[in-house]
């Protein structure tokens, strides 16, 4: 009982996984009262074939980011803080566009096969409509969770980690063009607004701690 209480002690910061509730229900309610109004679409989605093995770095998605806050959350609080405030701040915001400029898309093709691949991209397509694109919710997160992996001293010295995340990082966003759930426009705007989530959780804390060690230098 005693070392339950101390792990529980020892780890408050996963409270933080709480804000995922009112995330998603934000979601839920964008998905079900908010029409599209701009439909995303690059003459590049034209030259995009659609494939359907990419089912599987789409799907895997879920566990590539769900995995990090765990994994993070037991062995440094300080990349599960960064990793929380990405991830979240991301959706946030994009889930914010969502409502201000409402956006869709017409890229999905009829499915007619009747394999494991197609079958899987048809459970997506039912459960997951083509609304609320812009930006992708699956690049920022899969973006997210890279730069905190490839960042963190735990994976300081280890090469393949990081190599092999940046894989599946990449993947994860052809995978949402090659599957047809998103325009070339939803990736960019996702890595466009993954760029600004950098620099706001990783670089402005750096400036600021900097600043502050000038200012104390200066004192002496």
């Amino acid at each position: 009982m005693e070392s339950i209480k101390k792990f529980i002690g020892n780890n408050r910061h996963f409270l933080y996984m709480i804000i995922w509730i009112p995330l998603l229900g934000f979601f839920y309610c964008c998905q079900k009262f908010v029409t599209p109004k701009y439909i995303m679409h690059s003459s590049i989605d034209d030259h995009i074939p659609f494939l359907k093995v990419f089912i599987l770095p789409y799907v895997f998605w879920y566990f590539y980011i769900s995995a990090p806050f765990v994994y993070f959350g037991l062995k440094s609080k300080d990349d599960f803080l960064k990793l929380t405030k990405f991830i979240f701040l991301g959706m946030g915001i994009s889930y914010i566009i969502y409502v201000i400029l409402p956006s869709g898309q017409n890229l999905r093709p009829i499915l007619l096969e009747k394999d494991i691949f197609t079958k899987m991209v048809g459970v997506i397509y039912a459960i997951d409509p083509p609304a609320n694109v812009c930006p992708s919710i699956h690049v920022i997160d899969a973006v997210g969770v890279n730069i905190v992996i490839c960042s963190s001293p735990l994976f300081e010295k280890n090469r393949r980690v990081k190599v092999i995340s940046t894989i599946i990082m990449v993947l994860i966003c052809l995978s949402t063009m090659f599957i047809k759930q998103h325009s070339f426009l939803d990736v960019i705007a996702g890595i466009a607004l993954s760029i600004g989530l950098y620099g706001y959780v990783y670089l402005v804390p750096g400036l600021k701690k900097k600043k502050q060690d000038t200012s104390s230098t200066s004192e002496i």
